[in-house]
Order: C-alpha cells, then sequence, then structure tokens
C-alpha cells in the first residue's frame, strides 16, 4: 500500500472501501442490480430504495446500497433525484433535433390520430429510446405490431385517411422478400411504409457500441437473436436491455434504419 504522508487518513479509506460514483435514479434510466443481474427501468425511488420494471413488466424493488448497481457494466450508487429548477431554452434531444423546455406547468401533448406501427417490442423500444421526445412533442404513439403477416386487415381497420396517416417500420425490407410484397399492398396517400435492410432491428444498432468490429455470422435457418447471442456468449433475455442502454442518439444507430425512422415521423406530423 502507497500511503499519502497520512497513515491514518489512508488505513480509514482503505477500510471505508471503494468509491462509485453516484447516478440520480430518475425514471426511465437502466440499470443492472449486480447481485440479482434483474436488468430493467427505474420506475421510481426513494430515499431508501429503488423500484424497477424489466422488459416483461415484472417489478422488484431493491436498496440502493453503494456500488449494487451497473450502468454500461460499471457499478455506480443510484441516489434519490433532487428536482432541478427548469431551464428554460433549447435542448438537444437523442435525435439530434432541439426541442424546448416544458414548464411545469404546460400540458402533455393529445395523442394525435396518426401513428406509427413497428414490427416488434424491441423496435418499439428503441424508436421511443431515440425519438421519444420528438414523438411526445408531435404526440404521435408507436405501436407494436408483434408481426407483418396480418398487415392487411390491420390497415384496414385502421381506415388512414388525410387526417389518420399511418407509419409502418418494417425489418428487411429488401427487393423480393415477403416484407416488400405486403409493403406494396398496404402503401398508399395515406399510408407510408420504410424499412431497414437488416433482419433484426438489434442489427440496426452499431456493433461498436458493444466493442464489436461486426455482429457474429449466424448460419442459415438458425433464428438471428439465438444465433448471434450464442456466438457471443450471452443471455438472449439479458442482452436487449444491455443494447439498448449503450444507445446515446441517433449516431449510434445505422443510418439505414435512422432514415427510415425519421421519414416515417416526417410523413406522420407534416399535414
Amino acid at each position: 500500500m502507497t500511503y499519502s504522508g497520512d497513515i491514518l487518513d489512508d488505513f480509514d479509506k482503505a477500510k471505508r472501501g471503494p468509491a462509485y460514483p453516484t447516478v440520480p435514479a430518475t425514471p426511465g434510466l437502466l440499470v443492472e442490480e449486480r447481485a440479482s443481474h434483474f436488468c430493467g427501468d427505474v420506475v421510481k425511488a426513494d430515499a431508501r430504495a429503488v423500484v424497477l420494471r424489466d422488459r416483461n413488466g415484472r417489478e422488484r424493488e431493491f436498496v440502493m446500497r453503494p456500488g449494487a448497481f451497473l450502468i454500461e457494466g460499471k457499478p455506480v450508487t443510484l441516489v434519490r433525484p433532487t428536482p432541478g429548477p427548469v431551464v428554460a431554452g433549447p435542448k438537444v434531444t437523442a435525435s439530434g433535433s432541439v426541442a424546448a423546455a416544458r414548464l411545469p406547468h404546460s400540458r402533455a401533448r393529445m395523442a394525435a390520430a396518426s401513428r406509427i406501427w413497428v414490427e416488434g417490442k424491441h423496435d418499439a423500444e428503441l424508436v421511443e429510446h431515440v425519438w421519444g421526445d420528438d414523438l411526445r412533442e408531435a404526440g404521435i404513439v408507436v405501436e407494436p405490431m408483434h408481426g407483418l403477416d396480418d398487415v392487411v386487415a390491420m390497415v384496414a381497420e385502421f381506415r388512414p385517411g388525410s387526417d389518420r396517416k399511418l407509419g409502418i417500420l418494417v425489418d428487411h425490407l429488401v427487393a423480393g422478400s415477403k416484407e416488400a410484397r405486403l409493403a406494396a399492398q398496404v402503401s398508399g396517400p395515406a399510408v407510408l411504409v420504410t424499412g431497414h435492410p437488416f433482419v433484426d432491428v438489434w442489427a440496426g444498432v452499431w456493433p461498436r457500441v458493444m466493442g464489436l468490429q461486426e455482429w457474429p455470422t449466424v448460419p442459415r435457418g438458425v433464428p438471428w437473436k439465438e444465433g448471434m447471442c450464442a456466438a457471443l456468449g450471452v443471455d438472449v433475455a439479458g442482452f436487449w436491455p444491455r443494447l439498448r442502454n449503450t444507445v446515446h442518439s441517433y449516431a449510434d444507430l445505422r443510418p439505414e434504419l435512422v432514415g427510415a425512422v425519421e421519414q416515417l415521423i416526417d410523413f406522420v406530423t407534416v399535414g
């Protein structure tokens, strides 16, 4: 042990253990509890404990002990957030746009009739993660379809029109695919279908955010998520929260995905 000059101070610091950075437990923050490996978004926190909700909607309460949580794989100490002053003026959102700060007395925008549909829950979470501020400002709701097979009937039931537009984000939208054929059947003046070439939205995240040069190659016939996670030696259920948490802005996403989403936002928000 190297001493700083006051041996009693050095022993006192060593006895206290390592110092972890403190992070306010703000709602929506994605963390992992170290002992249980439970990953989830912060729902609420008080001076003693924090409640997390995982991707399946399960909630658990954990005591906020020093270093008890991980953010991006690094141990932190969660603390109860303190309300700060409202700062007027513009802020830059994760999508790169500028949004005006809301005042405490301002009302949330009512949901518009127009919608954006995406194929699955993870697509919806990623769009919300990056473009959520923009969508809330416009009152646009993003809804998962849980697959594209019934999209023709779903669009007919939605009854799109000039004041009720529909944008649809499709995975693996390439020429000659089933997805492309279905997209052609529903596209119209009030329905815009865009997509990206990746077999799954996970692949729309740059692999560099996980310290990789590229995503592993998955053999034909093997489900992409399962095959990719097997190649990386990680659990499928726990990998998505970790991956999503590494996305801090649109710059962490492939341009094909960014462009497809922003086309849809422009379409459903421009009169």
